[in-house]
């Protein structure tokens, strides 16, 4: 499935983005994280999706009439801490569709620790064990995912969407919600590419290595070097392409 999620800001529409419907409040806060809108779960006061009726969900209070729906609401208790210019409409296959200056993709992002170390050897059973995970995908051939390993090879979330940056996004919303933030000791593995967008939400995150099991995008590459993230590209069988900080791979 692929719908419109209508994004708000403390009752201000803010961005259209299209996504599989799903775990749409980790979607809402992974992405608020990434840009930069909000840097602590605790500056959330609630989140309302159709609010109608309350229910109370992991640290954040969560109002809605319905389980999903294709408009929500996150308000803040203060100010944010940065709007993003952005279009207002996102697609499935862009996450920085409608950015006005990649400059302000870069804003606030910090350089990473050292992270854990893998050893090469190890990279390739990561992929199986995301495919393991897309129930979505055998059924439909049609969905992207990302997951969350520890630096041990344990499979420690995954989350699918039609779009891979979304996929990403419920990732690191989960993690949020879960006072894990950030992901110093984590790898991050995505089916398909990886694009700037990617690499831009895994540094947010504090991800030290990300693993595509395509290619990545020069951007994508430029970025990961500038902020000492390790990028392996075409992980697949038994081969796969380091692309920067290469001292996290044994």
């Amino acid at each position: 499935m692929e719908e419109p999620l209508q994004l708000s800001l403390n009752g201000d529409e803010l961005s259209m983005v299209m996504r599989t419907p799903g775990n749409d409040v980790e979607l809402a806060l992974g992405l608020f994280y990434a840009e930069g809108i909000i840097k602590a779960l605790d500056e959330v006061d609630s989140v309302r999706i159709s609010a109608e009726a309350a229910v109370s969900e992991d640290a954040v209070r969560v109002e809605a009439s319905i389980v999903e729906s294709n408009s929500i609401d996150v308000r803040l208790k203060g100010e944010p801490h940065r709007r993003p210019e952005r279009s207002m409409l996102a697609s499935s296959a862009c996450g920085v569709c409608g950015a006005v200056l990649i400059e302000d993709l870069r804003r606030g992002l910090s350089p990473l620790g050292p992270g854990p170390q893998l050893d090469a050897g190890a990279l390739p059973a990561l992929v199986e064990r995301l495919r393991a995970g897309q129930g979505v995908f055998d059924a439909t051939g049609g969905l992207h995912a990302a997951a969350l390993f520890s630096s041990n090879g344990d499979l420690e979330l995954a989350r699918e969407d039609v779009g891979r940056h979304n996929a990403v996004d419920k990732v690191a919303g989960r993690a949020l919600l879960n006072g894990r933030l950030p992901l110093a000791q984590s790898v991050l593995v995505v089916s398909g590419r990886a694009g700037y967008e990617i690499v831009q939400k895994a540094i947010a995150a504090g991800v030290p290595i990300v693993a595509a099991v395509g290619a990545p995008s020069s951007l994508a590459v430029a970025l990961a070097r500038e902020f000492g993230q390790t990028l392996v590209g075409f992980l697949r069988a038994e081969r796969f392409n380091v692309y920067s900080a290469p001292e996290r791979i044994r």
